[in-house]
Protein backbone atom coordinates (compact mmCIF):
# COMPACT_ATOMS: atom_id res chain seq x y z
CA UNK A 1 0.00 0.00 0.00
CA UNK A 2 1.32 3.43 -0.97
CA UNK A 3 0.40 6.54 1.05
CA UNK A 4 1.09 10.14 0.06
CA UNK A 5 1.03 12.81 2.78
CA UNK A 6 0.67 16.48 1.83
CA UNK A 7 2.56 18.81 4.18
CA UNK A 8 2.89 22.58 4.05
CA UNK A 9 5.35 25.08 5.49
CA UNK A 10 3.45 27.88 7.26
CA UNK A 11 4.48 30.92 9.33
CA UNK A 12 4.40 30.48 13.08
CA UNK A 13 1.15 32.36 13.64
CA UNK A 14 2.01 33.31 17.21
CA UNK A 15 4.71 35.59 15.79
CA UNK A 16 3.01 36.98 12.67
CA UNK A 17 2.90 40.76 12.31
CA UNK A 18 1.02 42.92 9.81
CA UNK A 19 2.55 45.95 8.11
CA UNK A 20 0.05 48.75 8.91
CA UNK A 21 0.83 50.63 5.70
CA UNK A 22 0.73 47.80 3.16
CA UNK A 23 -1.58 45.43 5.10
CA UNK A 24 0.73 42.54 4.19
CA UNK A 25 2.51 39.96 6.32
CA UNK A 26 5.89 40.98 7.68
CA UNK A 27 7.94 37.89 6.82
CA UNK A 28 11.37 39.07 7.97
CA UNK A 29 12.49 37.31 11.11
CA UNK A 30 9.42 35.04 11.30
CA UNK A 31 10.12 31.33 11.76
CA UNK A 32 8.26 28.82 9.63
CA UNK A 33 6.92 25.49 10.83
CA UNK A 34 5.13 22.44 9.49
CA UNK A 35 1.40 23.05 9.44
CA UNK A 36 0.24 21.48 12.76
CA UNK A 37 -2.66 19.57 11.22
CA UNK A 38 -0.25 18.07 8.68
CA UNK A 39 1.93 16.67 11.47
CA UNK A 40 -1.07 14.59 12.56
CA UNK A 41 -1.67 13.47 8.96
CA UNK A 42 1.95 12.33 8.69
CA UNK A 43 1.81 10.55 12.03
CA UNK A 44 -1.28 8.59 11.00
CA UNK A 45 0.39 7.55 7.74
CA UNK A 46 3.44 6.38 9.69
CA UNK A 47 1.25 4.39 12.08
CA UNK A 48 -0.29 2.63 9.10
CA UNK A 49 3.24 2.01 7.80
CA UNK A 50 4.13 0.39 11.12
CA UNK A 51 0.99 -1.74 10.96
CA UNK A 52 0.80 -2.67 7.28
CA UNK A 53 4.36 -2.08 5.98
CA UNK A 54 3.17 0.74 3.72
CA UNK A 55 5.33 3.02 1.62
CA UNK A 56 4.98 6.67 2.67
CA UNK A 57 5.79 9.62 0.40
CA UNK A 58 5.75 13.19 1.73
CA UNK A 59 4.76 15.92 -0.73
CA UNK A 60 4.93 19.69 -0.41
CA UNK A 61 4.50 22.73 -2.63
CA UNK A 62 6.36 25.91 -1.75
CA UNK A 63 9.62 27.85 -2.01
CA UNK A 64 12.97 26.03 -1.83
CA UNK A 65 13.04 26.58 1.96
CA UNK A 66 10.02 24.27 2.24
CA UNK A 67 12.46 21.38 2.00
CA UNK A 68 12.87 21.67 5.79
CA UNK A 69 9.36 20.30 6.41
CA UNK A 70 10.10 17.42 4.04
CA UNK A 71 13.38 16.62 5.76
CA UNK A 72 11.51 16.48 9.05
CA UNK A 73 9.03 14.08 7.45
CA UNK A 74 11.94 11.87 6.37
CA UNK A 75 13.43 11.99 9.85
CA UNK A 76 10.12 10.79 11.28
CA UNK A 77 9.91 7.79 8.97
CA UNK A 78 8.69 8.81 5.51
CA UNK A 79 10.35 6.77 2.76
CA UNK A 80 10.48 9.49 0.14
CA UNK A 81 9.88 13.23 -0.18
CA UNK A 82 9.10 15.41 -3.20
CA UNK A 83 9.09 19.22 -3.31
CA UNK A 84 7.02 21.12 -5.86
CA UNK A 85 8.80 24.44 -6.29
CA UNK A 86 8.62 26.94 -9.11
CA UNK A 87 7.85 30.65 -9.36
CA UNK A 88 5.10 29.63 -11.75
CA UNK A 89 3.34 27.93 -8.82
CA UNK A 90 3.54 31.07 -6.65
CA UNK A 91 0.46 33.04 -5.61
CA UNK A 92 -1.81 30.03 -6.05
CA UNK A 93 -5.19 29.91 -4.33
CA UNK A 94 -6.76 26.64 -3.21
CA UNK A 95 -7.98 25.80 -6.71
CA UNK A 96 -4.57 26.17 -8.35
CA UNK A 97 -2.81 24.52 -5.40
CA UNK A 98 -5.01 21.43 -5.56
CA UNK A 99 -4.37 21.27 -9.31
CA UNK A 100 -0.59 21.09 -8.87
CA UNK A 101 -0.70 18.68 -5.93
CA UNK A 102 -3.15 16.36 -7.68
CA UNK A 103 -0.93 16.18 -10.74
CA UNK A 104 2.08 15.51 -8.54
CA UNK A 105 0.27 12.66 -6.77
CA UNK A 106 -0.74 11.22 -10.13
CA UNK A 107 2.89 11.35 -11.27
CA UNK A 108 4.12 9.74 -8.02
CA UNK A 109 1.67 6.90 -8.58
CA UNK A 110 2.91 6.43 -12.13
CA UNK A 111 6.59 6.34 -11.12
CA UNK A 112 6.15 3.93 -8.21
CA UNK A 113 3.42 1.80 -6.65
CA UNK A 114 -0.08 3.16 -7.31
CA UNK A 115 -1.26 5.59 -4.63
CA UNK A 116 -3.91 4.02 -2.37
CA UNK A 117 -4.28 6.74 0.26
CA UNK A 118 -3.64 10.46 0.47
CA UNK A 119 -3.48 12.12 3.89
CA UNK A 120 -3.91 15.85 4.49
CA UNK A 121 -4.44 17.94 7.57
CA UNK A 122 -7.97 19.22 8.07
CA UNK A 123 -6.78 22.70 7.08
CA UNK A 124 -3.76 24.98 7.22
CA UNK A 125 -3.35 27.59 9.94
CA UNK A 126 -2.45 30.33 7.45
CA UNK A 127 -5.41 29.91 5.09
CA UNK A 128 -7.99 28.01 7.18
CA UNK A 129 -10.04 27.17 4.08
CA UNK A 130 -10.02 23.34 4.36
CA UNK A 131 -10.44 23.25 0.57
CA UNK A 132 -7.18 21.83 -0.77
CA UNK A 133 -7.72 18.25 0.42
CA UNK A 134 -11.21 17.95 -1.07
CA UNK A 135 -9.96 19.68 -4.21
CA UNK A 136 -7.26 17.03 -4.66
CA UNK A 137 -9.80 14.24 -4.12
CA UNK A 138 -12.12 15.68 -6.78
CA UNK A 139 -9.34 16.03 -9.34
CA UNK A 140 -8.07 12.50 -8.74
CA UNK A 141 -11.57 11.04 -8.47
CA UNK A 142 -10.67 9.57 -5.06
CA UNK A 143 -13.16 8.82 -2.30
CA UNK A 144 -13.21 11.77 0.10
CA UNK A 145 -13.20 11.32 3.89
CA UNK A 146 -12.91 14.55 5.87
CA UNK A 147 -12.62 15.42 9.59
CA UNK A 148 -11.41 11.93 10.44
CA UNK A 149 -10.37 11.25 14.04
CA UNK A 150 -9.97 7.46 13.84
CA UNK A 151 -8.85 5.02 11.15
CA UNK A 152 -10.88 2.03 12.22
CA UNK A 153 -9.97 -0.57 9.63
CA UNK A 154 -8.29 -1.03 6.26
CA UNK A 155 -9.07 -4.10 4.18
CA UNK A 156 -6.38 -4.20 1.52
CA UNK A 157 -7.82 -7.24 -0.24
CA UNK A 158 -11.28 -5.69 -0.60
CA UNK A 159 -9.76 -2.20 -1.08
CA UNK A 160 -11.95 -0.74 1.68
CA UNK A 161 -11.31 1.72 4.48
CA UNK A 162 -13.51 2.42 7.51
CA UNK A 163 -13.10 5.65 9.49
CA UNK A 164 -14.79 7.70 12.16
CA UNK A 165 -15.55 11.34 11.37
CA UNK A 166 -15.79 13.97 14.08
CA UNK A 167 -18.78 16.18 13.33
CA UNK A 168 -20.10 19.11 15.34
CA UNK A 169 -22.47 17.25 17.65
CA UNK A 170 -21.89 13.62 16.77
CA UNK A 171 -19.58 11.05 15.22
CA UNK A 172 -20.11 9.31 11.90
CA UNK A 173 -18.78 5.89 10.87
CA UNK A 174 -18.05 5.72 7.15
CA UNK A 175 -16.78 2.88 4.96
CA UNK A 176 -15.39 3.77 1.57
CA UNK A 177 -13.45 2.27 -1.30
CA UNK A 178 -9.77 2.82 -2.02
CA UNK A 179 -8.08 4.88 -3.35
CA UNK A 180 -9.21 7.58 -0.95
CA UNK A 181 -8.17 10.96 0.43
CA UNK A 182 -8.40 11.48 4.19
CA UNK A 183 -8.23 14.80 6.05
CA UNK A 184 -7.56 14.47 9.76
CA UNK A 185 -8.29 16.46 12.92
CA UNK A 186 -5.87 16.98 15.82
CA UNK A 187 -7.56 14.39 18.01
CA UNK A 188 -6.56 11.51 15.76
CA UNK A 189 -3.12 11.00 17.37
CA UNK A 190 -0.10 12.42 19.18
CA UNK A 191 2.78 12.97 16.72
CA UNK A 192 6.10 11.29 17.41
CA UNK A 193 9.50 12.97 17.58
CA UNK A 194 12.49 12.13 15.38
CA UNK A 195 15.62 10.51 16.74
CA UNK A 196 18.98 12.24 16.38
CA UNK A 197 20.38 9.63 13.92
CA UNK A 198 17.21 9.92 11.82
CA UNK A 199 17.52 13.72 11.72
CA UNK A 200 21.14 13.51 10.61
CA UNK A 201 20.28 11.00 7.91
CA UNK A 202 17.41 13.19 6.68
CA UNK A 203 19.75 16.18 6.36
CA UNK A 204 21.90 14.21 3.90
CA UNK A 205 18.97 12.98 1.81
CA UNK A 206 18.65 14.22 -1.77
CA UNK A 207 15.23 15.74 -2.35
CA UNK A 208 13.83 15.81 -5.89
CA UNK A 209 12.46 19.23 -6.80
CA UNK A 210 9.78 19.24 -9.45
CA UNK A 211 9.35 22.52 -11.29
CA UNK A 212 6.84 23.15 -14.02
CA UNK A 213 9.49 22.16 -16.52
CA UNK A 214 9.05 18.69 -15.06
CA UNK A 215 5.28 18.82 -14.59
CA UNK A 216 4.53 20.56 -17.89
CA UNK A 217 1.23 22.01 -16.64
CA UNK A 218 -0.56 24.73 -18.60
CA UNK A 219 0.29 28.09 -17.05
CA UNK A 220 -3.32 29.16 -17.18
CA UNK A 221 -4.25 26.60 -14.49
CA UNK A 222 -1.39 27.19 -12.00
CA UNK A 223 -0.14 30.03 -9.84
CA UNK A 224 -1.79 33.42 -10.11
CA UNK A 225 -3.05 32.68 -13.63
CA UNK A 226 -5.00 29.68 -12.36
CA UNK A 227 -6.35 31.43 -9.26
CA UNK A 228 -9.80 32.99 -9.62
CA UNK A 229 -9.72 34.28 -6.03
CA UNK A 230 -7.48 37.08 -4.77
CA UNK A 231 -6.76 38.55 -1.34
CA UNK A 232 -7.60 42.27 -1.48
CA UNK A 233 -6.71 43.13 2.09
CA UNK A 234 -5.27 41.51 5.19
CA UNK A 235 -5.34 43.02 8.67
CA UNK A 236 -5.00 42.16 12.33
CA UNK A 237 -8.38 42.20 14.13
CA UNK A 238 -8.75 45.07 16.58
CA UNK A 239 -10.49 44.34 19.85
CA UNK A 240 -11.49 46.82 22.52
CA UNK A 241 -10.50 46.04 26.07
CA UNK A 242 -13.21 44.44 28.14
CA UNK A 243 -14.72 45.98 31.27
CA UNK A 244 -14.87 44.11 34.56
CA UNK A 245 -17.97 44.79 36.66
CA UNK A 246 -17.58 44.18 40.37
CA UNK A 247 -20.58 42.24 41.66
CA UNK A 248 -19.25 41.13 45.01
CA UNK A 249 -21.21 41.54 48.23
CA UNK A 250 -23.75 44.36 48.31
CA UNK A 251 -22.79 45.47 44.79
CA UNK A 252 -24.81 42.71 43.09
CA UNK A 253 -27.86 44.86 42.30
CA UNK A 254 -25.67 47.67 41.01
CA UNK A 255 -23.70 45.23 38.83
CA UNK A 256 -26.88 43.75 37.33
CA UNK A 257 -28.18 47.22 36.51
CA UNK A 258 -24.89 48.17 34.85
CA UNK A 259 -25.01 45.03 32.71
CA UNK A 260 -28.61 45.73 31.69
CA UNK A 261 -27.63 49.29 30.76
CA UNK A 262 -24.75 48.00 28.63
CA UNK A 263 -26.97 45.50 26.79
CA UNK A 264 -29.49 48.26 26.16
CA UNK A 265 -26.72 50.55 24.89
CA UNK A 266 -25.61 47.88 22.41
CA UNK A 267 -29.23 47.36 21.22
CA UNK A 268 -29.05 43.75 22.38
CA UNK A 269 -31.72 44.21 25.01
CA UNK A 270 -34.39 46.84 25.34
CA UNK A 271 -35.08 47.91 28.95
CA UNK A 272 -38.25 49.87 29.65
Amino acid sequence: MHIVVCVKMVPDTTLVKIDPETNTLVREGIPFITNPFDTHALEEALRLKDRYSCQVTALSMGPPTAERVLRRALSLGADRAVLMSDRAFGGADTLATSQVLAEAIRRIGEEGPPVDLVFCGMQTIDGDTAQVGPGIACRLDFSQLTLVDTIMEINREAKKIKVRRKLEHRYEIVESSLPALVTVVREINNPRYPTVPARLEAEDAVLPIWSNDVMKLEKKVIGLNGSPTHVRKIFAPQREKGEIIDGEGDKKDEAVQMMMDKLNEWDILTVD
